[in-house]
């Protein structure tokens, strides 16, 4: 005779039920709407980031207008979710008569990449990438206290402080640069990141770039 557990068994020639089969969901389709360009001209479709260890840390979302309203200030770390536009919209509002007005600094650098595309005929976003590429230190100085002694030692910089120091030397040019002549602060702005993007020394963001790393260098 049988017990009650032999007999919740199924027989030996049945086939196992495994359950039903869970299916990976497909593939989000793509939006039925288009990617918005920026300032209402400029495409994202296309830009390359070449140096992989900024590709985190240059946010290129696409957007219309890159202004995220303060919801990322105050908070640690959140740099690399600010679009790289507007990360250099608020390089210039550090000092002089931008302070506290984003959308003149915003229409700063709409107006520098109107020139950037005219001149170049390229797309201006690119020339940017580019030029914050050109412009990211390696390697920068810090400064060992052994006793009383401080002594200057080579360390690598991080990706994430080499774009936000190619960022704000790109601004610093522009703005010495316009109380140094007649031109406008766009136009200065439009300059140095041409001039930037085809890495050349007289530009104020990638000779800092250089000095650095030449001093660096000298302290290994």
């Amino acid at each position: 005779m049988s017990s009650n557990r032999d007999s919740l068994l199924p027989p030996a020639d049945s086939p196992i039920d495994a359950g039903p089969i869970v299916q990976r969901p497909a593939a989000a389709p793509p939006p039925p709407f288009p990617l918005p360009p920026l300032f209402g001209k400029y495409s994202f479709e296309g830009i390359e980031v070449h140096d992989p260890g900024l590709l985190p840390y240059l946010y290129l979302h696409p957007i219309y207008a890159p202004h995220s309203e303060g919801k990322l200030s105050g908070r640690p770390f959140m740099k690399s979710h600010m679009h790289v536009v507007e990360r250099l919209a608020n390089h210039l509002m550090k000092g002089g008569k931008f302070t506290g007005k984003k959308s003149k600094a915003l229409q700063t650098v709409r107006l520098a990449f109107d020139e950037l595309a005219e001149r170049e005929k390229k797309n201006p976003l690119q020339l940017l990438v580019n030029a914050i590429e050109n412009a990211a230190p390696r390697e920068e100085v810090t400064r060992l206290q052994f006793g009383g002694i401080s002594v200057p030692r080579a360390v690598d910089a991080s990706p994430a402080r080499r774009a936000g120091v190619a960022i704000r030397n790109l601004a610093q040019g522009a703005i010495t640069a316009s109380h140094k002549s007649t031109k406008s602060i766009h136009s200065c702005l439009a300059t140095e990141i041409g001039l930037a993007a085809k890495g050349d020394l007289t530009s104020y963001a990638v000779g800092r770039k250089e000095e650095v790393e030449r001093v660096a260098q000298s302290a290994r």
